[in-house]
């Protein structure tokens, strides 16, 4: 059957000609009969032979009343197909046809007359199946009852991908009446930011019939111009017949599930965050890498800059800062997730800043309360800058929103942890504050534990550096070098301690220990251990015995203990007596031999109690040297003893140098900068020529 449609427009598009015609025509299967003025067939269409069951060979021609109508219907049926031929107006109705096969048909028919070029007039009939036709009209009433109750907004656009139904429940739902859809594209109806790619998603949908499920979309609705979000589903519309009608969308507001979903997800990143800060931050007692650990867990994910202030004052005393006026603070650490001028416009790390009351810094430090800025203006950049110049650096970094919340442990607010966001577009808020506040919580702990390790460590430092030697002693016959290293540069204190006794009698004592543990408790037992000693050394004692009263000594110094090596040089008798309380071996020199280790008694710890030590004596002439240390030079986590000790032997294995050099030859060889203990070195060496005092 040849087909042809005429679009209405002016100017058709390619292709528009040769459409396949369908829809409700189809559905309602009309058949077209034409009668001439004698009642016979003269037309028979192809869907009356599908409607009456007889093929149109053995109908033309014939009576069309005495073929399909029961014969106590022929009269009234004759005299309306009279008047309708006479131009007596068109018929309508509904009545039985007999078909083919002998049954009976209700059927719905339209009659009207029609006349040929010679004015011959004819009848043309359009009938169609009742049933069917009731069937086409309830799915019409339910499809549009549905359509119009559903709580789902639901709309059809047509191949041009336009509106053309909308439903009242996505006027609703987007907060435009139908008339501002209809005709129009999404682009051009809808005030969302995802247009384009909705209009992809339709695009594709329509040409590939992949339906598209459930696609999250934000919307703005109604005049209020209140931020939505949808979820939007895409179907392709097809008739049975395969015929592509447009496509279908079924949207529902789930902005309220959305809400919630990303509520959730922020719980669950601050626990996240919150978590992490409990394994991260704090695993030191380090304050500078405790700053930069908290510094490093904000950025990026929370912050695009991010400072850790803390108050200069808690540097130099442990009680409460002011908490009003001007502050100074010390930046710790200063991150950014990018290079930006805001780094710039940052103080510099280790140095202190100057801000005045009317900074936001300060007044948080001051308060104890976090400061937010949502939206920062121009004029809060320099509440929020040091200076105008730094003011005017943020600007270019496009600072657009600031928090700032207290760092305070134990009842005191050490300083203030800086964020501000530049890149990410989302301004801080206050579920912000509530996880600034609980990371800069838990931070503050590990910052004040860090500062009273600092302030303890100092104090015992300052301890230590009064109770070891303060120069070389003149001593009769011996010259010497010591070095102290502690474990780390930034926390110099420990328990180990040399010293080098001159003797009443000309001789020298030479002492090297090590307290178990560290801090001021360490340093203050080392100064008691050491004033015993050098009391001990002067009676003249043997150093096995001196061992053995230090060993009752640690028994009053709150079960305290210690190693220890004591020497004592005779440069009368050119020789060296030497005990060891579980301390690593001395090293001998002697002029142009290989070094070795002194195979001494070890003998048990000082503080062990009841265990005898023993004295050994070793010939010490001009130019030996006999090197004592703690185990902080030779003992490390990854290597064996033996290796260590080798390696010492064999640096000392070199022309003779000065000890000065020695020494330094020897931390720099056996010390790495991550070392955990300390290190005391000491080395003497008998002089050519005896001093006085000899015989």
């Amino acid at each position: 059957m040849s087909a042809a449609a005429f679009p209405a427009g002016p100017d058709p598009a390619a292709g528009d000609l040769a459409l396949e015609p369908g829809g409700l025509l189809d559905v309602l299967g009309v058949a077209a009969v034409i009668l001439d003025d004698q009642g016979r067939i003269v037309l028979w269409s192809p869907q009356a032979e599908v409607l009456f069951g007889y093929p149109a060979a053995e109908v033309l021609g014939r009576q069309a009343v005495a073929l399909l109508v029961e014969e106590r219907h022929r009269e009234q049926v004759n005299a309306l197909v009279g008047r309708v031929v006479a131009g007596d107006g068109p018929g309508a109705g509904v009545f039985p046809v007999r078909h083919k096969d002998g049954r009976t048909i209700l059927v719905e028919f339209r009659n009207t007359r029609l006349q040929d070029e010679r004015g011959r007039p004819y009848a043309l009939g359009l009938a169609s199946d009742r049933a069917a036709v009731r069937r086409v009209e309830r799915n019409l009433t339910l499809s549009s009852l549905l359509v119009g109750h559903s709580p789902l907004g639901l709309a059809v656009l047509d191949h041009d991908l336009r509106f053309v139904l909308v439903n009242p429940a996505l006027e609703r739902i987007d907060g435009l009446p139908a008339a501002d859809h209809l005709g129009r594209t999404v682009r051009e109806a809808v005030a969302t930011p995802d247009a384009e790619a909705l209009e992809t998603a339709l695009g594709e949908v329509l040409e590939t019939g992949e339906p598209v499920l459930s696609r999250s979309v934000r919307g703005v609705a109604g005049p209020d111009g209140e931020e939505r979000v949808w979820s939007v589903s895409l179907y392709r519309l097809e008739t049975p017949e395969r015929r592509i009608m447009g496509v279908a969308a079924a949207v529902t507001d789930i902005t309220e599930q959305h809400n919630a979903a990303r509520t959730a997800a922020r719980a669950r990143r601050r626990l996240a965050v919150i978590a992490a800060a409990s394994e991260r931050v704090g695993t030191t007692l380090d304050l500078d890498l405790t700053a930069h650990e908290l510094a490093d867990l904000v950025v990026p994910e929370f912050a695009d800059i991010a400072a850790v202030d803390v108050l200069e004052d808690i540097l130099t005393q442990p009680g409460p800062t002011r908490t009003s006026g001007p502050a100074v603070f010390r930046a710790l650490a200063v991150k950014a997730a990018y290079p930006t001028p805001a780094q710039e416009a940052a103080d510099p790390v280790g140095e202190p800043a100057r801000y005045g009351a009317e900074r936001l810094v300060t007044l948080c430090a001051r308060t104890g309360r976090p400061v937010l800025v949502r939206q920062v203006t121009d004029g809060d950049l320099p509440r929020i800058a040091s200076g105008e110049a730094t003011a005017a650096l943020l600007r270019r970094a496009g600072i657009h929103s600031y928090l700032a919340v207290p760092l305070r442990a134990r009842g005191v607010v050490l300083g203030v942890l800086d964020l501000k966001r530049a890149r990410n577009p989302v301004p801080f808020d206050e579920d912000d504050v509530l996880l600034a506040g609980e990371l800069a919580a838990r931070a503050a702990v590990a910052i004040d534990n860090a500062r009273w390790y600092r302030h303890q460590s100092q104090a015992a430092l300052a301890l230590q550096r009064h109770l070891l030697p303060h120069g070389p002693p003149r001593l009769n016959g011996l010259d010497v070098a010591y070095r102290y290293q502690p474990a780390s540069e930034s926390v110099e204190v420990g328990g180990d301690w040399f010293d080098a006794i001159p003797l009443p009698d000309g001789k020298t004592a030479l002492v090297v220990g090590d307290v178990m543990g560290s801090g001021i408790n360490a340093a203050a037992t080392m100064g008691q251990f050491r004033t015993a000693a050098r009391t001990l050394a002067a009676l003249g004692l043997a150093p096995s015995v001196v061992l053995e009263h230090l060993d009752r000594t640690a028994a009053d110094l709150d079960d305290a203990m210690a190693t220890c090596v004591c020497a004592v040089y005779d440069p009368y008798s050119g020789s060296c007596r030497v005990a060891n309380a579980g301390h690593p071996p001395p090293v001998h020199v002697a002029a142009g031999r290989t070094p070795r280790l002194l195979e001494l008694s070890e003998g048990a710890p000082l503080g062990v109690g009841g265990v005898p030590f023993e004295t050994q004596e070793i010939p010490f002439g001009a130019g030996d040297d006999l090197v004592l240390y703690t185990d902080g030079l030779v003992e490390t986590r990854d290597q064996d003893i033996d290796v260590r000790l080798a390696a010492l032997t064999d640096l000392l294995d070199r022309p003779p140098q000065p000890l000065e050099q020695t020494c330094d030859l020897l931390l720099g060889a056996l010390r790495g900068a991550d070392d955990h203990d300390d290190v005391a070195l000491l080395i003497a060496r008998a002089r050519a020529t005896r001093g006085e005092g000899a015989p």
